[in-house]
């Protein structure tokens, strides 16, 4: 039978070989390091953490098997982007900054559609960095938080041709904003004529109701938004020949999605200003940083087509990611950063 010490060496090594408890420590160590001294995080946040470290890893993973792919497609080589995608060409000082802050703030990655890893390739440093986007179901997480008046419920729902569908605006008659909505056909209900969004509140009298036309979603279309999720032409390739195929793409999927980010919106549910923290300013300007590195990486990917004139601005070369489980492969022989042992778990 093991000795008491024996024991307790044997659950530190075993702590100690934990990569995502290792990426915890190392995160908010660095975080202290640069911005606040020593950082009192919660339990909670170090699992928030380390749950971080499991989705960028396979983030990191899938980008790596997507750049080779690519690389490998090309007929142009000089197009190819020969930087591994690893832990080792990461910018870890950026990266433990926006972990940090996210978790604080208590998005988990962990979760669908909470918060998505994507790296980009910044060619002044030569290392990715790794951005993250709110889902939607992190933007009403985040509305919720720090909202004035937290809603008690939010319902959402493309509308149909065939469905029916009747706004109740609030007059002198109808005290309470609400609508009347009824599917038709469930199962064959024509085209996407809009949508809309309900926000509900203790007091029935400030309910919201938010309309939406089909007009009103696709100004806020990404301007590249890929015909793999939106639909529409796409470019192939048939031996060295290039063409245009139509794709059906996943539009109501897209729909659905840009009508909750709307709806979740700070302009439709109003901000707390007494309970804005350092780490929800932060989550803004970090959002902002990735607008501007998404427009230039894709103006930059565009740029490898023909009849397209790139603007004199700074390159930055985007790493497409499909967030999803796949088989790991073993990972190439490469010095790994000193937290980092093994896969991660």
């Amino acid at each position: 039978m093991p000795k008491k010490d024996e024991l307790a060496t044997q659950q530190t090594t075993s702590i100690e070989l934990t990569p995502s408890a290792k990426f915890s420590t190392y995160a908010l160590r660095e975080f202290g390091t640069s911005v606040a001294g020593e950082v009192n995080a919660t339990d909670y946040q170090r699992q928030l953490i380390q749950g971080y470290f499991i989705a960028i890893d396979r983030s990191l993973k899938t980008a790596e098997e997507n750049r080779i792919k690519k690389n490998e497609s090309n007929t142009n080589k000089a197009y190819n982007n020969d930087l591994a995608i690893s832990w080792n060409t990461v910018n870890m000082k950026e990266l433990v900054l926006d972990v940090v802050h996210y978790a604080k703030i208590g998005l988990d990655m962990m979760q669908p559609n909470h918060l998505t890893a994507i790296p980009y390739k910044n060619k002044k440093t030569n290392l990715y960095d790794v951005t993250f986007i709110k889902g939607y179901a992190g933007i009403q997480y985040t509305a919720e938080k720090y909202a004035l008046n937290k809603p008690k419920n939010i319902t959402t729902e493309l509308v149909y041709s065939s469905d029916i569908f009747k706004p109740l605006k609030k007059n002198a008659v109808n005290e309470v904003e609400g609508y009347e909505f009824e599917i038709i056909n469930p199962f064959d209900r024509g085209e996407i004529i809009g949508g809309f969004g309900y926000i509900e509140f203790d007091d029935p009298k400030k309910n919201k109701l938010i309309i939406m036309t089909t007009k009103d979603i696709e100004k806020r279309k990404p301007q590249y938004a890929s015909a793999e999720f939106w639909g529409g032409k796409a470019k192939r390739y048939e031996g060295n020949k290039q063409i245009e195929v139509e794709i059906e793409g996943w539009k109501d999927e897209m729909y659905m999605k840009t009508l909750k980010r709307f709806v979740y919106s700070d302009k439709n549910i109003e901000i707390d200003p007494k309970k804005i923290d350092d780490n929800y300013q932060y989550m803004k300007m970090a959002e902002s940083r990735y607008v501007e590195m998404e427009t230039h990486a894709l103006i930059e990917e565009q740029a490898n087509t023909e009849e397209f004139i790139v603007p004199e601005i700074p390159k930055v070369e985007v790493v497409k990611v499909e967030v999803v489980e796949k088989a790991e492969k073993k990972p190439t022989e490469s010095k790994q950063p000193s937290w980092v042992e093994g896969d991660a778990k």
